[in-house]
């Protein structure tokens, strides 16, 4: 058994989930975790809301509510909707509990002890009609290296470079337009020329890494520059340094503390379960493995920021140094890094309404159809692109008619001519049964192994093609022709039910709600694919302060099942099915469309009116 950390980027809190972000992180950690829990392994899931940041207080001073009643709102909402995706956190909780607010704090004083953390200036974006900082990543303009239109102040997409805002061409603010002035101000840096060889030879130490990650992530050491972790800002965590821990205008940033989020996590969640050191074994045991799930937008910050900390925080890099009380921390053994997924064509944007949320595509179709399409068609290894009609082909042609119609078909068949699993014996197989079970036993090696590499889509579609193959065996034996000979029927069924058993196990981390159900209609009690569920706690620190965690119970061969064959029993009552899947009218895919045109519409509306009032009120002055 090994000890696996699931790491989940954490989401930023400042509006619902939309299917672009699951694609991302979701679905596949998802995936992940479930498998090597089957699979016999001691997994930790860990993710949470990032809620720090100055986008946040930009957006709540726009909204009249304060930065922490944003989060509050939408920390609610995202946890509802990762938890309703079936996402099976161990933990999911905040950045803002006062448990992470220690750990970030820690974290900064042991690097800056270790001399990887020191005190400079630098020139800051400021907005010359507020006169307070401007985000990062809310300045935009000209990339100085690849002259991309459209660079942030903290990256350019286009060429993937980290960046500052006085960097830019012609910076403007996203906010209001206006060009910003640039002052110097006093900040504490991370020194990531320091962290630089270390970090280096990390990356060229791991193998298996999906090509683009590694040569991006070993790119970027190409030109390292200090960057600076605090912020002219008040939202956000205090600079535990004597004549900035009570400077209210003086905060720990967003990124900095952010990625911190895993190990706060890990750290929270062991304190919940009643051992305090229970995080140790997925942090201080080299042996210990940890999969980061992110879209490529993020590789930045888990393959150079994230590690670069951890190793200031250990003293590993050129200016040497001890461990703080935490330990000798683990770097991440895999970066597993998504593409990006569009939406009809064009990139996802909740601020231009070029967006599928998660809760409103859960309202309207099955769970597990929207999990096996993020699966079978997501950006795993490039671009891909969502449209409704290859979604509803996915669920109608596939899991409707493939999947669905094989369990019902075999069910139907087991009730309708026995009522039961039928008794068989190893000396009434055939070569043809023998070589179907043998190939969907084969599955669990094949199937796993490419789950285990992250390559997850491949693992469906070979499921898929094994569920194909049990379709095609039901046709060559044609049970139905052969109601005279009980004892041949017998055999046919009881082998394709031990085959679509075995494809049910294939399928559970991709669909766990309906694996749940092929099991039950195979005469399975008791839980098979467990669910999270969302709780309501208090802050471990702080008594007066309350919020929701995902989290649930998940333990090999009581309610996760082991990654192996279930043998079938004989005796076992098989009722009368019902469909696992429902079928999309393929009218739905010209109502989406225009559910959607109707809504961008609107939105173009609103935007014009509010545009024309704000230019109406400035002509009366």
């Amino acid at each position: 058994m090994s000890h696996v950390l699931v790491a989940v980027a954490w989401p930023y809190a400042n509006g619902p989930r939309h299917i672009g972000h699951v694609a991302g992180f979701g679905v596949p950690s998802d995936v992940y975790a479930r498998y090597e829990r089957m699979a016999g392994n001691d997994v930790l899931m860990v993710s949470g809301t990032d809620e720090h940041g100055t986008p946040i207080l930009v957006q709540a001073d726009a909204e009249g509510v304060t930065a922490q009643e944003l989060s509050n709102r939408y920390n609610r909402v995202i946890s509802k909707d990762l938890c309703d995706l079936g996402l099976s956190y161990d933990l999911f909780t905040r950045t803002t509990t006062k448990n992470h607010e220690h750990v970030v704090q820690d974290m900064f004083t042991q690097c800056l002890k270790n001399g990887y953390i020191y005190k400079g200036t630098q020139m800051v974006a400021i907005s010359p009609s507020t006169g307070r900082t401007l985000p990062d990543r809310y300045i935009e303009g000209t990339c100085p290296i690849c002259g991309y239109d459209g660079a942030r102040g903290d990256q350019c997409d286009n060429c993937g470079n980290e960046l500052d805002p006085i960097d830019l061409k012609n910076p403007v603010s996203k906010i209001n337009g206006e060009t910003p002035r640039f002052e110097e101000t006093e900040h504490f840096f991370l020194d990531l020329p320091a962290l630089a060889e270390a970090n280096l030879a990390w990356l060229k130490s791991r193998e298996g890494w999906r090509t683009n990650v590694i040569n991006f992530s070993i790119g970027l050491f190409n030109e390292v520059k200090p960057r600076a972790i605090t912020r002219d800002i008040d939202w956000g965590i205090p600079v535990p340094v004597d004549g900035w821990i009570d400077n209210p205008n003086k905060k720990l940033y967003v990124w900095f503390d952010a990625v911190i989020g895993y190990l706060s996590a890990s750290i929270e969640w062991a304190r919940r379960s009643g051992d305090d050191d229970a995080w140790r074994k997925w942090w201080n045991d080299p042996e210990a493995l940890s999969y980061y799930f992110m879209g490529k937008d993020n590789i930045t910050f888990h393959s150079q920021i994230w590690p670069s900390e951890m190793l200031g925080y250990n003293g590993a890099g050129d200016k040497s140094g001890q461990p703080g009380d935490l330990g000798a921390l683990n770097l991440p053994t895999e970066v597993v890094s998504s593409e990006f997924l569009s939406m009809e064509g064009r990139k996802f944007s909740s601020s231009r309404g070029i967006v599928i949320y998660v809760k409103d595509i859960l309202a309207r179709y099955q769970v597990d159809a929207v999990r096996y399409y993020i699966s079978v068609a997501g950006p795993e290894t490039s671009d891909s692109d969502f449209t409704w009609e290859q979604f509803v082909r996915h669920n109608n042609d596939e899991l409707v008619s493939g999947w669905g119609n094989l369990v019902n078909r075999v069910a139907s068949l087991l009730h309708k001519n026995f009522g039961e699993i039928p008794a068989v014996s190893e000396g009434q197989f055939t070569d043809r049964e023998r070589d179907l079970l043998a190939t969907t036993q084969a599955g669990f090696e094949t199937v796993g192994t490419l789950i285990h590499n992250h390559r997850q889509k491949a693992g469906l579609n070979e499921a898929m093609r094994l569920a194909g193959e049990v379709n095609k065996y039901i046709s060559d034996m044609e049970p139905w022709k052969i109601k005279d000979d009980p004892e041949r029927l017998g055999v046919v069924l009881y082998t394709a039910a031990q085959a679509v058993m075995d494809i049910n196990v294939l399928l559970a981390p991709y669909l766990p709600h309906s694996a749940q159900k092929v099991w039950e209609t195979l005469g399975g009690t008791g839980t098979f694919s467990p669910l999270p569920h969302i709780e309501e706690v208090t802050d471990l620190d702080d008594p007066d302060f309350s919020y929701p965690i995902i989290t649930g119970t998940y333990t090999l061969g009581e309610n996760v099942h082991p990654w192996q064959r279930e043998p079938l029993v004989a005796g076992t009552a098989i009722a009368k099915p019902t469909p696992i899947f429902a079928k999309i009218p393929v009218e739905a895919v010209q109502e989406e469309l225009e559910r959607f045109q109707a809504e961008l519409d609107a939105r173009k509306a609103k935007e014009k009116a509010r545009f024309e009032a704000e230019k109406a009120k400035l002509e009366e002055k």
